[in-house]
Protein backbone atom coordinates (compact mmCIF):
# COMPACT_ATOMS: atom_id res chain seq x y z
CA UNK A 1 0.00 0.00 0.00
CA UNK A 2 1.26 3.48 -0.89
CA UNK A 3 2.07 5.54 2.20
CA UNK A 4 -0.56 8.22 2.61
CA UNK A 5 0.02 11.69 4.10
CA UNK A 6 -1.21 12.59 7.57
CA UNK A 7 -3.92 14.68 5.94
CA UNK A 8 -5.26 13.99 2.44
CA UNK A 9 -7.16 16.65 0.47
CA UNK A 10 -10.04 15.14 -1.50
CA UNK A 11 -11.54 17.77 -3.79
CA UNK A 12 -12.48 18.45 -7.37
CA UNK A 13 -14.34 15.15 -7.78
CA UNK A 14 -16.92 15.56 -10.56
CA UNK A 15 -17.59 12.09 -11.92
CA UNK A 16 -17.07 8.56 -10.66
CA UNK A 17 -17.52 5.80 -13.18
CA UNK A 18 -16.04 2.53 -14.33
CA UNK A 19 -15.50 -0.89 -12.78
CA UNK A 20 -14.04 -1.77 -9.40
CA UNK A 21 -13.22 -5.17 -7.91
CA UNK A 22 -13.74 -5.37 -4.19
CA UNK A 23 -11.16 -6.79 -1.81
CA UNK A 24 -12.26 -9.86 0.11
CA UNK A 25 -14.67 -9.33 2.97
CA UNK A 26 -13.02 -8.85 6.36
CA UNK A 27 -15.92 -10.53 8.13
CA UNK A 28 -15.75 -13.59 5.89
CA UNK A 29 -11.95 -13.66 5.75
CA UNK A 30 -11.36 -13.84 9.50
CA UNK A 31 -14.14 -16.36 9.95
CA UNK A 32 -12.71 -18.43 7.10
CA UNK A 33 -9.19 -18.36 8.52
CA UNK A 34 -10.31 -19.62 11.94
CA UNK A 35 -12.76 -22.17 10.53
CA UNK A 36 -10.11 -23.49 8.15
CA UNK A 37 -7.69 -23.81 11.08
CA UNK A 38 -10.30 -26.02 12.79
CA UNK A 39 -10.73 -28.23 9.70
CA UNK A 40 -9.52 -31.81 9.33
CA UNK A 41 -7.47 -31.21 6.16
CA UNK A 42 -5.85 -28.30 4.30
CA UNK A 43 -8.12 -25.57 2.92
CA UNK A 44 -7.23 -23.28 0.00
CA UNK A 45 -8.65 -19.82 0.73
CA UNK A 46 -9.02 -17.61 -2.34
CA UNK A 47 -9.52 -13.82 -2.53
CA UNK A 48 -8.24 -13.40 1.03
CA UNK A 49 -8.23 -9.80 2.24
CA UNK A 50 -4.80 -8.67 3.42
CA UNK A 51 -5.36 -5.99 6.03
CA UNK A 52 -4.56 -5.16 9.64
CA UNK A 53 -7.41 -7.31 10.96
CA UNK A 54 -6.57 -10.40 8.93
CA UNK A 55 -2.90 -9.94 9.80
CA UNK A 56 -3.83 -10.18 13.50
CA UNK A 57 -5.77 -13.40 12.91
CA UNK A 58 -2.94 -14.91 10.86
CA UNK A 59 -0.46 -14.03 13.62
CA UNK A 60 -2.71 -15.66 16.22
CA UNK A 61 -3.09 -18.86 14.21
CA UNK A 62 0.64 -19.00 13.62
CA UNK A 63 1.23 -18.62 17.36
CA UNK A 64 -1.18 -21.53 17.94
CA UNK A 65 0.89 -23.72 15.64
CA UNK A 66 -1.29 -23.55 12.52
CA UNK A 67 0.69 -23.63 9.30
CA UNK A 68 -0.52 -21.09 6.72
CA UNK A 69 1.18 -21.37 3.36
CA UNK A 70 1.04 -18.28 1.14
CA UNK A 71 0.57 -19.10 -2.55
CA UNK A 72 -0.12 -15.51 -3.61
CA UNK A 73 -0.93 -12.45 -1.46
CA UNK A 74 -4.65 -13.27 -1.80
CA UNK A 75 -4.48 -17.08 -1.81
CA UNK A 76 -3.30 -19.17 1.12
CA UNK A 77 -3.41 -22.79 2.20
CA UNK A 78 -4.43 -23.27 5.82
CA UNK A 79 -3.33 -26.61 7.23
CA UNK A 80 -6.14 -27.35 9.64
CA UNK A 81 -5.38 -28.93 13.00
CA UNK A 82 -8.90 -30.12 13.94
CA UNK A 83 -8.86 -27.79 16.92
CA UNK A 84 -5.83 -29.49 18.49
CA UNK A 85 -3.37 -26.61 18.84
CA UNK A 86 0.25 -27.71 18.61
CA UNK A 87 1.41 -24.73 20.66
CA UNK A 88 -0.41 -22.48 23.13
CA UNK A 89 1.36 -19.15 23.66
CA UNK A 90 1.08 -17.11 26.84
CA UNK A 91 -0.46 -14.16 24.99
CA UNK A 92 -2.17 -13.34 21.69
CA UNK A 93 -2.12 -9.67 20.65
CA UNK A 94 -5.11 -8.89 18.41
CA UNK A 95 -4.90 -5.13 17.88
CA UNK A 96 -8.41 -3.73 17.36
CA UNK A 97 -9.69 -6.75 15.42
CA UNK A 98 -13.08 -7.62 16.88
CA UNK A 99 -13.51 -10.32 14.22
CA UNK A 100 -10.47 -12.03 15.72
CA UNK A 101 -11.00 -11.37 19.44
CA UNK A 102 -14.65 -12.45 19.81
CA UNK A 103 -14.50 -15.84 18.03
CA UNK A 104 -11.12 -16.74 19.50
CA UNK A 105 -12.45 -16.26 23.04
CA UNK A 106 -15.20 -18.81 22.44
CA UNK A 107 -13.26 -21.25 20.28
CA UNK A 108 -10.29 -21.36 22.64
CA UNK A 109 -12.64 -21.87 25.61
CA UNK A 110 -14.02 -24.89 23.73
CA UNK A 111 -10.70 -26.37 22.57
CA UNK A 112 -8.07 -25.72 25.24
CA UNK A 113 -7.35 -28.78 27.36
CA UNK A 114 -5.80 -29.56 30.73
CA UNK A 115 -3.88 -26.66 32.20
CA UNK A 116 -3.55 -24.76 28.92
CA UNK A 117 -4.22 -21.04 29.19
CA UNK A 118 -3.74 -18.03 26.89
CA UNK A 119 -4.30 -14.32 27.42
CA UNK A 120 -6.08 -12.42 24.65
CA UNK A 121 -5.24 -8.72 24.49
CA UNK A 122 -5.47 -5.83 22.07
CA UNK A 123 -4.71 -2.16 21.57
CA UNK A 124 -6.11 0.58 23.86
CA UNK A 125 -9.40 0.81 21.93
CA UNK A 126 -9.90 -2.97 22.08
CA UNK A 127 -9.55 -2.75 25.86
CA UNK A 128 -12.58 -0.41 25.77
CA UNK A 129 -14.75 -2.71 23.61
CA UNK A 130 -17.07 -4.86 25.75
CA UNK A 131 -16.99 -8.65 25.94
CA UNK A 132 -19.14 -8.99 29.04
CA UNK A 133 -22.18 -10.71 27.52
CA UNK A 134 -20.02 -13.29 25.73
CA UNK A 135 -17.93 -13.87 28.85
CA UNK A 136 -21.04 -14.35 31.00
CA UNK A 137 -22.53 -16.84 28.56
CA UNK A 138 -19.34 -18.92 28.53
CA UNK A 139 -18.70 -18.73 32.29
CA UNK A 140 -22.24 -19.97 33.01
CA UNK A 141 -21.28 -23.18 31.20
CA UNK A 142 -17.98 -23.75 33.01
CA UNK A 143 -15.46 -21.74 30.98
CA UNK A 144 -12.50 -20.44 32.98
CA UNK A 145 -12.25 -16.79 31.90
CA UNK A 146 -10.41 -14.15 33.90
CA UNK A 147 -10.52 -10.43 33.02
CA UNK A 148 -7.11 -9.17 34.09
CA UNK A 149 -7.86 -5.43 34.33
CA UNK A 150 -11.53 -4.44 33.94
CA UNK A 151 -14.39 -6.91 34.26
CA UNK A 152 -15.99 -7.61 30.89
CA UNK A 153 -13.06 -6.27 28.84
CA UNK A 154 -9.70 -7.49 27.52
CA UNK A 155 -7.07 -8.46 28.47
CA UNK A 156 -8.70 -11.80 29.15
CA UNK A 157 -7.14 -15.10 30.23
CA UNK A 158 -8.87 -18.11 28.66
CA UNK A 159 -8.53 -21.66 30.01
CA UNK A 160 -10.31 -24.97 29.47
CA UNK A 161 -13.53 -26.10 31.11
CA UNK A 162 -16.40 -25.15 28.80
CA UNK A 163 -19.24 -27.66 28.95
CA UNK A 164 -22.09 -28.30 26.52
CA UNK A 165 -25.65 -27.45 27.48
CA UNK A 166 -28.10 -24.56 27.27
CA UNK A 167 -26.43 -21.26 26.36
CA UNK A 168 -28.09 -17.83 26.42
CA UNK A 169 -26.63 -14.64 24.91
CA UNK A 170 -27.91 -11.07 24.60
CA UNK A 171 -27.99 -10.45 20.86
CA UNK A 172 -28.51 -6.68 21.12
CA UNK A 173 -24.85 -5.66 21.55
CA UNK A 174 -22.95 -7.54 18.84
CA UNK A 175 -23.76 -10.34 16.42
CA UNK A 176 -20.09 -11.34 16.76
CA UNK A 177 -20.91 -12.83 20.17
CA UNK A 178 -23.53 -15.07 18.57
CA UNK A 179 -21.24 -16.04 15.70
CA UNK A 180 -18.46 -16.86 18.17
CA UNK A 181 -20.71 -19.31 20.02
CA UNK A 182 -22.01 -20.86 16.80
CA UNK A 183 -18.41 -21.56 15.76
CA UNK A 184 -17.39 -22.98 19.15
CA UNK A 185 -20.33 -25.09 20.35
CA UNK A 186 -20.14 -27.80 17.64
CA UNK A 187 -16.67 -28.62 19.00
CA UNK A 188 -18.01 -29.63 22.44
CA UNK A 189 -18.56 -33.31 23.12
CA UNK A 190 -22.29 -33.08 23.86
CA UNK A 191 -25.27 -31.28 22.33
CA UNK A 192 -26.11 -27.65 23.09
CA UNK A 193 -28.82 -25.09 22.49
CA UNK A 194 -28.22 -21.37 21.96
CA UNK A 195 -30.98 -18.89 22.84
CA UNK A 196 -30.80 -15.22 21.82
CA UNK A 197 -32.34 -12.49 23.96
CA UNK A 198 -32.84 -8.77 23.36
CA UNK A 199 -33.28 -6.95 20.04
CA UNK A 200 -30.92 -9.01 17.88
CA UNK A 201 -28.56 -6.76 15.93
CA UNK A 202 -26.95 -7.55 12.56
CA UNK A 203 -28.85 -10.79 12.05
CA UNK A 204 -27.49 -11.11 8.47
CA UNK A 205 -24.02 -11.65 9.97
CA UNK A 206 -25.40 -14.54 12.02
CA UNK A 207 -26.91 -16.02 8.86
CA UNK A 208 -23.56 -15.53 7.13
CA UNK A 209 -21.79 -17.50 9.87
CA UNK A 210 -24.30 -20.35 9.64
CA UNK A 211 -23.89 -20.48 5.84
CA UNK A 212 -20.09 -20.60 6.17
CA UNK A 213 -20.25 -23.32 8.81
CA UNK A 214 -22.40 -25.36 6.44
CA UNK A 215 -19.68 -25.12 3.79
CA UNK A 216 -17.31 -26.74 6.30
CA UNK A 217 -19.64 -29.57 7.27
CA UNK A 218 -21.10 -28.05 10.44
CA UNK A 219 -24.87 -28.23 10.95
CA UNK A 220 -26.72 -25.58 12.94
CA UNK A 221 -30.44 -26.34 13.32
CA UNK A 222 -32.74 -23.34 13.84
CA UNK A 223 -35.50 -24.11 16.36
CA UNK A 224 -36.95 -20.60 16.02
CA UNK A 225 -35.69 -17.11 15.12
CA UNK A 226 -34.13 -16.92 18.58
CA UNK A 227 -32.97 -20.46 19.27
CA UNK A 228 -30.59 -22.93 17.66
CA UNK A 229 -29.81 -26.60 18.28
CA UNK A 230 -26.14 -27.52 17.93
CA UNK A 231 -25.10 -31.16 17.82
CA UNK A 232 -21.92 -31.82 19.76
CA UNK A 233 -18.87 -33.71 18.53
CA UNK A 234 -19.03 -32.29 15.01
CA UNK A 235 -15.92 -32.15 12.85
CA UNK A 236 -15.00 -29.23 10.65
CA UNK A 237 -14.48 -30.71 7.17
CA UNK A 238 -12.29 -29.11 4.52
CA UNK A 239 -14.20 -28.22 1.34
CA UNK A 240 -10.85 -28.22 -0.48
CA UNK A 241 -11.24 -24.63 -1.68
CA UNK A 242 -13.22 -21.71 -0.31
CA UNK A 243 -13.71 -18.40 -2.15
CA UNK A 244 -14.07 -15.29 -0.01
CA UNK A 245 -16.67 -12.88 -1.38
CA UNK A 246 -15.84 -9.25 -1.96
CA UNK A 247 -16.52 -6.90 0.93
CA UNK A 248 -20.17 -5.82 0.73
CA UNK A 249 -19.56 -3.12 3.36
CA UNK A 250 -16.84 -1.73 1.09
CA UNK A 251 -19.28 -1.81 -1.82
CA UNK A 252 -21.42 0.78 -0.02
CA UNK A 253 -18.89 3.55 -0.72
CA UNK A 254 -18.96 2.91 -4.47
CA UNK A 255 -22.75 2.65 -4.48
CA UNK A 256 -22.87 5.99 -2.69
CA UNK A 257 -20.30 7.56 -5.03
CA UNK A 258 -22.39 6.53 -8.03
CA UNK A 259 -25.56 7.85 -6.38
CA UNK A 260 -23.89 11.22 -5.74
CA UNK A 261 -21.89 11.63 -8.95
CA UNK A 262 -23.96 9.68 -11.48
CA UNK A 263 -21.74 6.72 -12.25
CA UNK A 264 -22.33 4.19 -13.57
CA UNK A 265 -20.08 2.08 -11.39
CA UNK A 266 -19.98 -1.69 -11.76
CA UNK A 267 -18.85 -3.37 -8.54
CA UNK A 268 -17.34 -6.83 -8.97
CA UNK A 269 -17.20 -9.36 -6.13
CA UNK A 270 -20.74 -9.28 -4.79
CA UNK A 271 -23.96 -10.04 -6.63
CA UNK A 272 -27.53 -11.17 -6.39
CA UNK A 273 -26.65 -14.33 -4.42
CA UNK A 274 -24.27 -12.72 -1.91
CA UNK A 275 -24.37 -14.19 1.60
CA UNK A 276 -23.59 -10.78 3.15
CA UNK A 277 -26.36 -8.66 4.60
CA UNK A 278 -24.61 -5.39 3.77
CA UNK A 279 -25.49 -5.92 0.12
CA UNK A 280 -28.84 -4.54 1.32
CA UNK A 281 -27.29 -1.08 1.03
CA UNK A 282 -28.33 -1.28 -2.62
CA UNK A 283 -31.91 -0.82 -1.41
CA UNK A 284 -30.83 2.36 0.40
CA UNK A 285 -29.39 4.03 -2.70
CA UNK A 286 -32.43 2.96 -4.71
CA UNK A 287 -34.74 4.62 -2.19
CA UNK A 288 -32.58 7.75 -2.38
CA UNK A 289 -32.88 7.92 -6.18
CA UNK A 290 -30.23 5.68 -7.74
CA UNK A 291 -30.74 2.84 -10.22
CA UNK A 292 -29.39 -0.62 -9.37
CA UNK A 293 -28.82 -3.53 -11.75
CA UNK A 294 -27.78 -6.95 -10.46
CA UNK A 295 -25.47 -9.52 -12.00
CA UNK A 296 -24.42 -12.96 -10.81
CA UNK A 297 -21.29 -11.59 -9.12
CA UNK A 298 -21.65 -7.86 -9.69
CA UNK A 299 -23.90 -4.88 -9.14
CA UNK A 300 -24.08 -1.68 -11.22
CA UNK A 301 -25.28 1.60 -9.73
CA UNK A 302 -26.18 4.81 -11.59
CA UNK A 303 -27.25 8.10 -10.00
CA UNK A 304 -30.04 10.41 -11.09
CA UNK A 305 -28.45 13.67 -10.00
CA UNK A 306 -30.83 14.31 -7.09
CA UNK A 307 -30.78 12.46 -3.76
CA UNK A 308 -33.93 12.05 -1.69
CA UNK A 309 -33.79 11.92 2.12
CA UNK A 310 -34.52 8.65 3.88
CA UNK A 311 -35.64 7.27 7.23
CA UNK A 312 -33.68 4.07 7.79
CA UNK A 313 -33.51 1.43 10.51
CA UNK A 314 -29.85 0.39 10.44
CA UNK A 315 -30.09 -2.46 12.97
CA UNK A 316 -29.44 -5.23 10.45
CA UNK A 317 -26.63 -3.55 8.45
CA UNK A 318 -24.96 -1.14 10.92
CA UNK A 319 -21.58 -0.97 9.15
CA UNK A 320 -23.02 -0.12 5.74
CA UNK A 321 -25.61 2.19 7.33
CA UNK A 322 -22.78 4.57 8.22
CA UNK A 323 -22.51 5.43 4.52
CA UNK A 324 -25.97 7.01 4.69
CA UNK A 325 -24.40 9.93 6.60
CA UNK A 326 -22.45 11.37 3.63
CA UNK A 327 -25.45 10.69 1.36
CA UNK A 328 -27.62 12.64 3.80
CA UNK A 329 -25.34 15.65 3.44
CA UNK A 330 -26.08 15.72 -0.30
CA UNK A 331 -29.81 14.96 0.02
CA UNK A 332 -32.62 17.52 -0.22
CA UNK A 333 -34.21 17.26 3.21
CA UNK A 334 -34.00 15.52 6.59
CA UNK A 335 -32.55 12.01 6.91
CA UNK A 336 -32.78 9.83 10.00
CA UNK A 337 -30.81 6.69 10.86
CA UNK A 338 -32.14 4.77 13.87
CA UNK A 339 -31.56 1.59 15.88
CA UNK A 340 -27.76 1.76 15.60
CA UNK A 341 -26.78 1.77 19.28
CA UNK A 342 -24.03 -0.74 18.54
CA UNK A 343 -22.16 1.96 16.59
CA UNK A 344 -20.94 3.01 20.04
CA UNK A 345 -18.99 -0.22 20.65
CA UNK A 346 -17.17 -0.39 17.33
CA UNK A 347 -13.67 0.89 16.48
CA UNK A 348 -14.72 4.16 18.11
CA UNK A 349 -18.02 5.61 19.34
CA UNK A 350 -19.31 5.96 15.80
CA UNK A 351 -22.55 7.71 16.73
CA UNK A 352 -20.70 10.54 18.43
CA UNK A 353 -17.98 10.64 15.78
CA UNK A 354 -20.32 10.73 12.77
CA UNK A 355 -22.42 13.46 14.39
CA UNK A 356 -19.36 15.55 15.25
CA UNK A 357 -17.83 15.31 11.78
CA UNK A 358 -21.09 15.89 9.88
CA UNK A 359 -21.63 19.14 11.80
CA UNK A 360 -18.31 20.45 10.46
CA UNK A 361 -19.89 20.69 7.00
CA UNK A 362 -22.68 22.92 8.31
CA UNK A 363 -25.27 20.20 8.93
CA UNK A 364 -27.64 20.28 11.87
CA UNK A 365 -27.32 16.90 13.57
CA UNK A 366 -29.32 15.49 16.47
CA UNK A 367 -27.56 12.61 18.19
CA UNK A 368 -29.62 10.27 20.34
CA UNK A 369 -28.77 7.12 22.23
CA UNK A 370 -29.26 5.03 19.09
CA UNK A 371 -30.00 7.44 16.26
CA UNK A 372 -28.90 10.43 14.16
CA UNK A 373 -31.17 13.00 12.51
CA UNK A 374 -29.38 15.02 9.82
CA UNK A 375 -30.51 18.27 8.19
CA UNK A 376 -28.01 19.22 5.48
CA UNK A 377 -27.03 22.84 4.89
CA UNK A 378 -27.89 24.76 1.74
CA UNK A 379 -24.17 24.82 0.92
CA UNK A 380 -21.68 22.31 2.30
CA UNK A 381 -18.73 23.93 4.03
CA UNK A 382 -15.17 22.82 3.47
CA UNK A 383 -13.99 20.84 6.49
CA UNK A 384 -11.18 18.77 7.91
CA UNK A 385 -12.50 15.51 9.34
CA UNK A 386 -10.94 13.48 12.10
CA UNK A 387 -11.14 9.73 11.54
CA UNK A 388 -10.58 8.33 15.07
CA UNK A 389 -8.41 5.51 13.69
CA UNK A 390 -11.65 4.21 12.13
CA UNK A 391 -11.50 3.07 8.52
CA UNK A 392 -15.22 3.49 7.86
CA UNK A 393 -15.27 7.11 9.01
CA UNK A 394 -12.40 7.90 6.62
CA UNK A 395 -14.10 6.25 3.64
CA UNK A 396 -17.51 7.76 4.41
CA UNK A 397 -16.31 11.34 4.59
CA UNK A 398 -13.98 10.97 1.60
CA UNK A 399 -17.23 11.13 -0.40
CA UNK A 400 -17.45 14.83 0.53
CA UNK A 401 -14.79 15.26 -2.13
CA UNK A 402 -17.79 15.50 -4.49
CA UNK A 403 -18.93 18.71 -2.78
CA UNK A 404 -17.98 22.09 -4.20
CA UNK A 405 -15.49 22.79 -1.40
CA UNK A 406 -14.08 19.30 -0.86
CA UNK A 407 -12.75 17.77 2.33
CA UNK A 408 -9.48 17.16 4.16
CA UNK A 409 -9.24 13.67 5.66
CA UNK A 410 -6.94 13.21 8.64
CA UNK A 411 -5.13 9.86 8.93
CA UNK A 412 -6.41 8.36 5.66
CA UNK A 413 -4.05 5.43 6.21
CA UNK A 414 -6.47 3.97 8.78
CA UNK A 415 -8.29 2.45 5.77
CA UNK A 416 -5.69 -0.31 5.79
CA UNK A 417 -7.84 -2.07 8.38
CA UNK A 418 -10.16 -3.34 5.61
CA UNK A 419 -9.52 -1.51 2.31
CA UNK A 420 -5.85 -0.60 1.82
CA UNK A 421 -6.35 0.50 -1.81
CA UNK A 422 -9.45 2.63 -1.26
CA UNK A 423 -7.94 6.01 -2.12
CA UNK A 424 -6.07 4.59 -5.11
CA UNK A 425 -9.36 3.25 -6.44
CA UNK A 426 -11.16 6.52 -5.74
CA UNK A 427 -8.50 8.37 -7.75
CA UNK A 428 -8.82 5.92 -10.64
CA UNK A 429 -12.60 5.93 -10.83
CA UNK A 430 -12.78 9.73 -10.55
CA UNK A 431 -9.95 10.26 -13.07
CA UNK A 432 -8.12 12.60 -10.73
CA UNK A 433 -4.80 12.27 -8.92
CA UNK A 434 -5.52 12.54 -5.21
CA UNK A 435 -2.31 10.98 -3.96
CA UNK A 436 1.03 12.76 -3.60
Amino acid sequence: MQKLPQTLTVSGLKHCRGEVTLPGSKSIANRALLIAALADKPVVLKNLLRSDDTARMLEALNALGVEVEEVTPTQVVVHGCSGQWTTVPERLLLGNAGTAMRPLVAVLAATLTGKQSVTLDGDPRMRERPLGDLIDSLVERGAALDCLQNQGYPPLAVSSGLQAGDFTIDGSVSSQYVSALLMALPLLAEDSTLTLTGDVVSRPYIDLTIAMLGSFGITIKPISERQYAITGGQQYRSPGEYFIEGDASGASYWMAAAAIAGGPITIQGVGQHSIQGDIGFADVVQRMGATVEWGENSVTVSGSGALQPIDFDGNQIPDAAMTIVPLALFAKGRTSICNVANWRVKETDRLAAMATEARKFGATVEEGADYLIIDPPAVLKQATVDTYDDHRIAMCFALLGFSANGVNVNDPGCCKKTYPQFFNELSRLCHIDLLP
